[in-house]
């Protein structure tokens, strides 16, 4: 899976999460927030993974810059 791939099915799983608030709040707010959490998710990865794994860091180093990009 390249590192956009991994970036968009990681704010996938955060839009997907099921709330009243959610559900009334714009799309656009909606995706911005899934794409914060997807954020903090792969901080919290690099964290571990810098001082296991050289490959891995490397890897999600790449779906943080793809999360970081502004929207096409």
């Amino acid at each position: 899976m390249t590192p956009k791939e991994k970036a968009q099915e990681l704010v996938d799983k955060f839009s997907d999460i099921k709330n009243v608030t959610f559900s009334i709040i714009r799309t656009e707010v909606k995706n911005n927030i899934a794409k914060q959490c997807a954020l903090i998710t792969v901080d919290e990865i690099l964290k571990v993974s810098k001082s296991y794994a050289e490959k891995d860091y490397e890897y999600y180093q790449q779906v943080k810059e793809e999360l970081n990009k502004e929207e096409e």
